[in-house]
């Protein structure tokens, strides 16, 4: 193993590996450390869109851009870093494409907020192209595996392209039938020779492409290779010692050390603090991988950096349901579709709706939070009658023909032949709870919802049925057996971060940039002021001020 180099970068998600390949395009020697046995960190679970406003098919223009990011973040919006985000963002994906194995494409998600001052109803989410995850060689044993919970039988596909609704069809239509079959052959195959899924989609795909792109450069990712701590003196960062499996190695970095370790969701001690759910003490499971606890903080703590939880959320909010796994363990999974489908709604334990189903995951777990607080726990219902379940199935329950059995017998779906039945299985107040359903059914008998304007932007109506009318999102609850799955608090990733300048530079408790030491990713504060304007503004600033803090250690103003 190498003992010096000009960067050194502490994880390899998207934005550790953006900072690295941009690093090394441009002449610096460069070296990545991972404390997981496995390559792509949070990148890897995710959807892999990213947000970048200007990218060749947004057509709505800087301006609106700026506003839209102004209205989004608020007080907490900072003019420097959204510019240099505005400005870098088509730059990075420019440079990608041109340099390295990665590949965008567009998509037709409109920004959570559409109808907001510069909101879009379309043009500026990208995705990773998807991927033939084999072409990594022995690699591709350390890339870590998509979140299980949102794969089919470890099949991947995209939450927006047609794999879906073919699979929901596949009853129903010969040519879905076929191409479901075909898709399930060629993924048979990939098992039995690679032992996974090889033609990877989403989060699995950019983290892939990213890695193949660094080892293309000669980069090497060590996993189980964490930072103990980091090499500091009178002049700054200097580099870190790391653990090796023949003991601990001192690494010197000439140019600074990037930190790119996930940020802290895993954190018990500081979540404890900093979530509104969790001080109340409540349950909180997140989908992120066990490995973000934190360290890339703790590591600049440790020598004065300055880390605050201020942001109006700490993170990127999702309702989550607790899936049986065996032996008393459970696993998450992260209710990203089923939410906006006609005939599904959510009720807390008092029987009661308290938010549009069909807003954005992190916009629906705020509205939980806020609905919940003061109670023993933050948690809800998602309800839906016998047809809905069939067609499109209830979290990690699958639509018809798939058996539902085993889930009625590990309790993770709760069932009732009336809604009384149905709350009585659940604890949720029965006469509010009927009350809520006949409410919620007269409008929805029209194709409304009164309440809360169900399916009334273009992000409500984007994961509906589109083939259900006159309101994709809408449909009555009204045929027996009814249906629930719990829904708990879970987070995408955390929003609060280490302080920086728009560059990376990290700050001290002074607010003086630590020489030496940068941050990007979600060890970073995010740019967005915590608040989640569009699919992507996660993966999108992380690849960009991964580009940009790239460019800058090599000198490139």
């Amino acid at each position: 193993m190498q003992r010096d180099c000009d960067v050194l970068v502490v994880g390899a998600g998207a934005g550790g590996m953006a900072t690295a390949i941009t690093a090394a395009k441009l002449g610096l020697k460069v070296m990545v450390i991972e404390k997981a046995p496995v390559f792509g960190g949070t990148t890897a679970f995710s959807g892999g869109v990213l947000w970048i406003p200007g990218n060749p098919a947004d057509a709505s223009g800087r301006e609106a851009a700026r506003t839209y990011m102004k209205s989004e973040t608020g007080n907490f919006y900072d003019e420097e870093a959204v510019e240099l985000f505005l400005d870098e963002g088509p730059r990075m994906m420019a440079f990608f494409e041109r340099e390295t194995a990665m590949k965008f494409v567009p998509t037709l998600y409109p920004d959570y907020h559409p109808d907001a001052p510069g909101g879009v109803d379309v043009g500026r989410s990208v995705l990773a192209a998807a991927f033939n995850a084999s072409e990594l060689g022995d690699n591709l044993k350390r890339l870590r595996p998509p979140l299980k919970t949102i794969t089919f039988m470890g099949m991947m596909f995209n939450s927006s392209n047609a794999d879906i609704k073919h699979f929901f069809n596949a009853t129903k239509s010969a040519k879905s039938f076929f191409y479901v079959a075909k898709r399930l052959a060629a993924h048979m195959i990939e098992l039995a020779r690679y032992g996974r899924g090889v033609n990877v989609t989403s989060g699995n795909a950019l983290a892939a492409r990213l890695a193949k792109s660094c080892f293309d450069l000669g980069i090497e990712i060590h996993t189980d290779t964490p930072a103990l701590r980091l090499l500091h003196g009178p002049e700054g960062v200097t580099g870190a010692e790391i653990g090796t499996p023949q003991g601990p190695v001192s690494v010197t970095a000439r140019r600074g050390v990037v930190l790119a370790a996930g940020g802290f969701a895993q954190d018990v001690a500081r979540i404890r603090q900093a979530y509104p759910h969790l001080r109340q003490g409540g349950e909180h499971l997140s989908p992120v991988p066990e490995a973000n606890t934190g360290d890339g903080i703790t590591l600049a703590q440790q020598i004065g950096a300055r880390f605050d939880t201020r942001l109006p959320a700490t993170s990127a909010w999702i309702p989550v349901s607790a899936v049986p796994v065996g032996c008393g363990k459970v696993v998450p999974f992260p209710h990203l579709i089923d939410r906006y489908k006609p005939g599904v709604i959510a009720v807390l334990s008092n029987g009661k709706r308290f938010t549009n189903e069909s807003n954005s995951y992190h916009d629906v777990g705020a509205a939980m939070i806020a609905a919940c607080n003061g109670e023993p726990e933050t948690a809800c219902w998602l309800i839906a009658d016998r047809d809905a379940l069939r067609k499109y199935g209830l979290g990690f329950v699958k639509p018809a023909p798939m058996p539902i059995g085993r889930f009625l017998r590990n309790g993770y779906l709760k069932s009732g032949r009336t809604l009384a039945e149905l709350a009585r299985a659940c604890g949720i107040k029965g006469e509010e709870f009927e009350a809520t359903i006949r409410r919620f059914n007269a409008g929805a008998e029209r194709g409304e919802d009164p309440e809360f304007q169900r399916g009334s932007t273009a992000f409500n109506r984007y994961l509906a049925d589109p083939e259900h009318g006159p309101n994709p999102c809408v449909a009555p609850i009204r045929q027996g057996p009814f249906y629930a799955v719990k829904l708990l608090m879970g987070d995408l990733g955390t929003f609060d971060g280490l302080e920086c300048t728009p560059k990376g530079q990290v700050l001290d408790t002074a607010g003086q940039p630590i020489p030496g030491l940068f941050a990007v990713g979600n060890d970073r504060a995010s740019v967005m002021g915590g608040n989640y304007p569009g699919a992507g503004i996660t993966l999108g600033p992380a690849m960009t001020f991964g580009y940009v803090t790239g460019r800058h250690l090599a000198g490139v103003v």
